[in-house]
């Protein structure tokens, strides 16, 4: 089993910055990557951002050179830090687990960007 805990959520002004954290515990074996998704009222939950264990990353492009993913594979964590932050950004976040053949999530931190 593992469990991932999410941290970091809260209401930001517009042009703002959030940093959302993520661990993992538990039996983290085989570990290919992790990430973060979002889900904002009425629509699908999306990829925001991934990054694999060796480091490779993928952003979507909403996000790019806005967010960055990173990692500390010593804690089985990863971070997004949340620059300039708009208000077509506000969603619940979801962190992602990639554990063995089988995917975790988080219960999600409410992110909410507005004025």
């Amino acid at each position: 089993q593992v469990q991932l805990v999410e941290s970091g959520g809260g209401l930001m002004q517009p042009g703002g910055s959030l940093r959302l954290s993520c661990e993992a515990s538990g039996s983290i074996f085989s570990i290919r990557g992790m990430g973060w998704f979002r889900q904002a009222p009425g629509k699908q939950r999306e990829l925001v951002a991934t990054i694999t264990y060796d480091g490779s990353t993928n952003y979507a492009d909403s996000v790019k050179g806005r967010f960055t993913i990173s990692r500390d594979n010593a804690k089985n964590a990863v971070y997004l830090q949340m620059n300039s932050l708009k208000p077509e950004d506000t969603a619940v976040y979801y962190c992602l687990g990639m554990v063995g053949e089988y995917d975790y999530w988080g219960q999600g931190t409410q992110v909410t960007v507005s004025s």
